[in-house]
């Protein structure tokens, strides 16, 4: 059996990772001619750390995470701590300690342990055609690449989704920007082993240790799409934003480098379903587009990619078969991630500024049960728990 997998991020290469272990043969295909992955970093959680583990990563990954070991909110104006609970029961309760890594430095180990020299880059995919023996993708570059299945895993932009679903799909604003990057650790602004968080106003600011004496930092606004906004203007309208904001945020702004931060509108799409049209099937942000507010994004993709090796090796001699069953296993699974991270979104950004508020008082008698809980619901669900 021949794989074709349209993609070279975190869902195709651990695909093509997890495809291999059971001796399928695979041929990856990215559309850049090198890869720039978008944000600076992501939070591994157990569920997608126990999947890097079963794929033959674990000691790799470990070298690339930070050490965090505790969690707090903090007052946005005085900077006052509001929570701060350790993370300990997590890992006890999910067997399994989260990893923030950079996501150029995941890129590369995912690279080197599938491959690097065996992805194709710079085959861009415009249209994909299927038959009873098998499928064909077609390249801008007028080339052609034939195989039994192929799994897309093109992105949020996917290409080839609309051939699954025969329908198009609208990517939905979710109503704030995210401004993220790399900087190194400085306990005036956070301790250097803990995710710590300022909330007020319906936005945030948050850090998390990755590896390499770092903090990866985001910056939360709800602002209208489409604003005139760039590097050029990034520090200036940081500190409008988060004028008489606490003064490790007032630090934050200043050690920042504009060339090497990013400015994204976040995006969504509803969830859906087919998954999989005959020899097709589709993974990672092509079939489950979500907000990075539960850090379940490229988790997603992981168990995705698990999942779908798992259903190729149980149904060898049907691989239609194998896909049907990968959906199965994932629709509703995906499903849930997607509308809970939308759910976490209203609430962290003041859809409805009421509800903010309750949760902003709430977190001044939280002990940590309650968000670890959620956590681990939400960890357990995976194909690994």
């Amino acid at each position: 059996m021949k794989v074709i997998v349209i993609g070279g991020g975190i869902g195709g290469l651990c695909s093509a990772i997890a495809l291999k272990r059971y001796g399928i043969e695979t041929e990856v295909y990215e559309a850049v001619k090198e890869i720039k992955p978008v944000g600076a970093a992501i939070s591994i959680w157990p569920n997608g750390v126990k999947c890097l583990n079963l794929l033959g990563m674990k000691e790799p990954l470990r070298a690339l995470g930070g050490n965090m070991r505790t969690m707090a909110y903090q007052d946005f104006r005085r900077g006052e701590v509001l929570t701060r609970f350790s993370l300990d029961p997590l890992v006890a309760q999910s067997g399994e300690r989260p990893y923030p890594v950079a996501r150029a430095e995941l890129q590369v180990m995912l690279l080197n342990h599938y491959g690097r020299e065996k992805v194709q880059f710079g085959r861009r995919v415009t249209q994909v055609e299927q038959d009873s023996q098998g499928v064909i993708a077609r390249f801008e570059d007028g080339s052609e690449a034939r195989g039994d299945l192929l799994i897309a895993c093109d992105g949020t932009h996917s290409v080839v989704r609309s051939s699954v679903l025969e329908r198009p799909v609208e990517r939905r604003y979710a109503g704030y920007v995210n401004w993220n990057g790399l900087v190194e650790c400085d306990e005036a602004i956070a301790p250097a082993d803990q995710w710590t968080t300022f909330v007020g106003e319906g936005k945030r600011v948050s850090l998390m240790p990755v590896a390499g004496n770092r903090f990866y930092f985001f910056f939360d606004v709800p602002l209208p799409a489409g604003l005139a906004e760039d590097r050029t203007s990034l520090r200036d309208d940081l500190s409008r934003y988060f004028s008489g904001w606490a003064q490790p945020v007032q630090t934050l702004i200043e050690r920042i480098d504009p060339q090497t931060t990013n400015r994204i509108e976040i995006h969504d799409i509803d969830p859906f379903s087919p998954l999989v049209k005959g020899r097709i099937a589709l993974l990672g942000d092509a079939a489950h587009s979500t907000t990075p507010d539960i850090g379940q994004g490229g988790c997603a993709a992981m168990e995705d990619a698990v999942v779908l090796a798992d259903a190729l090796q149980s149904h060898p001699l049907d691989a239609e078969a194998a896909l049907r069953h990968y959906q199965q296993q994932r629709v509703d699974r995906v499903k849930d991630l997607v509308l809970k991270a939308r759910k976490r979104c209203d609430v962290t950004h003041g859809k409805e500024m009421a509800v903010t508020q309750q949760w902003y008082e709430e977190l001044k008698t939280e002990t940590g049960e309650r968000i670890m809980n959620g956590m681990c619901e939400t960890i357990q669900g995976g194909p690994l728990a």
